[in-house]
């Protein structure tokens, strides 16, 4: 048995969740997630928890039951306490700003870049300088109830400027380290 599928999810105060066929809906206080499920699984409510039940022990629902635990998990996570990725960018001339829902991005191009978010997440941009080295570091927060869509968006942000293994600018997420090449050296 999975042990990852047989642990119950527990439900804070103030999540409610509705099966309708193969469909589930969370409602918490920061929104609502509606994800589809596989029609063989069960998603049941018992004492303030829910459990993720197959209907064998066949490879098919194995390889399912804790996929599916973890996905509602996040669901409920999302609507009750939400998620955030953090970016960083590092680099002269290199910045971000927030211009209503947009951001607007100077990497280094001959022209701007303008980000729209889905609907959903939310960006918050702030500046801060680098301890030990006079840089500055701009910080981008990415906020949604949606775990995927948050690290999708994320990922989206930072394939605009990768992080640059020579000179180590770029954007990157917060906490990732940049695997550094030695440039040429003259002989």
């Amino acid at each position: 048995m999975s042990r990852v599928g047989k642990a119950p999810i527990p439900l804070p105060q103030g999540v409610e969740v509705k099966v309708e066929g193969d469909r589930l809906r969370v409602k918490g206080p920061l929104g609502t997630l509606e994800r589809e499920i596989h029609t063989g699984l069960r998603v049941e409510e018992r004492e303030g928890k829910l459990f993720i039940l197959r209907p064998s022990d066949d490879r098919f629902y194995r390889s399912l039951h804790g996929l599916t635990r973890t996905l509602v998990a996040n669901m409920v996570e999302g609507v009750s306490k939400g998620f955030k990725k953090v970016l960083e960018i590092i680099g002269v001339g290199y910045k971000a700003e927030l211009i209503g829902r947009k951001l607007n991005f100077q990497l280094g191009y001959c022209h701007p870049i303008l980000f729209e978010p889905p609907e959903g997440i939310s960006f918050e941009v702030e500046m801060m300088a680098r301890a030990g080295r006079g840089d500055v570091v701009e910080r981008i927060t990415v906020k949604g109830i949606d775990k995927e869509l948050v690290g999708q968006v994320a990922a989206k942000l930072r394939s605009l400027q990768p992080p640059d293994p020579y000179k180590g600018k770029g954007i990157r997420y917060h906490g990732e380290k940049v695997r550094r090449k030695a440039g040429k050296t003259a002989a």
